[in-house]
């Protein structure tokens, strides 16, 4: 059954990533209409907004696009940057949502900047404190892992709306300014539905690996 188990929390990520790199590399070979490059994108929507103060650049990896709040900067990958497929625009019109939302001070996104300290501190704490509660059998221990560890997945799970509503800001924002025709928002949606499904991914994984802990807690406290 935990071989099962570890199968099942295992192939989500890995099937998740394999559906975001299958889309990306299909519709980075398509070419949009309006033939922008990911980083005119970005700049045409963001000045639609009043967003003139929020930089647009390049930054290096692949798929390392993201909006950085502090510098209020959108820094997307080389190939993003610098395409003109679908996959690009739909990529930098993504992360441009993430700036409208912080321009409107959007409650959600909000609340997971509140929550990055407590999450850091407890993905990186709660496996240590929940290794020694099962090794050393201490509950109290195992139980505080669990709620260091709750942290961080709340974290993920308030991702998953700043993200969705990310994408919508993103096909409203390609569509209204013409920067897709109509015959390509369903490959657009694509694109931004196979990166959303990352996140959802992790969440999943997430909440089965805290249900676990939490139902092994409760057998410790049985067995005491």
């Amino acid at each position: 059954m935990f071989l099962i188990y570890f199968a099942f929390i295992v192939l989500i990520p890995i099937l998740a990533q394999l559906k975001v790199k299958g889309a990306y590399s299909k519709y980075s070979r398509i070419a949009s209409s309006s033939h922008m490059r990911g980083a005119e994108v970005a700049r045409r929507i963001l000045d639609s907004n009043g967003l003139y103060h929020v930089d647009v650049v390049e930054t290096r990896g692949q798929l390392t696009d993201h909006y950085d709040p502090r510098s209020k900067t959108v820094r997307l990958s080389s190939a993003n940057y610098h395409g003109h497929s679908l996959a690009a625009a739909a990529i930098a019109a993504h992360e441009v949502g993430h700036a409208i939302q912080d321009q409107e001070d959007y409650a959600a996104l909000r609340f997971r900047h509140a929550l990055v300290p407590v999450a850091n501190i407890g993905s990186n704490l709660s496996w240590i404190l929940i290794m020694v509660g099962l090794l050393a059998q201490l509950s109290g221990l195992l139980l505080l892992g669990i709620i260091f560890m709750a942290a961080a997945v709340l974290f993920q799970l308030v991702t998953l709306p700043v993200e969705f509503n990310a994408s919508n800001r993103a096909m409203d924002q390609v569509v209204s300014l013409g920067i897709i025709r109509n015959d390509e928002e369903r490959q657009t949606k694509k694109v931004l539905s196979a990166a959303a499904l990352t996140y959802v991914a992790a969440a999943a994984v997430a909440v089965l690996e805290l249900l676990r802990l939490v139902l092994i807690f409760t057998g410790m406290q049985r067995d005491e």
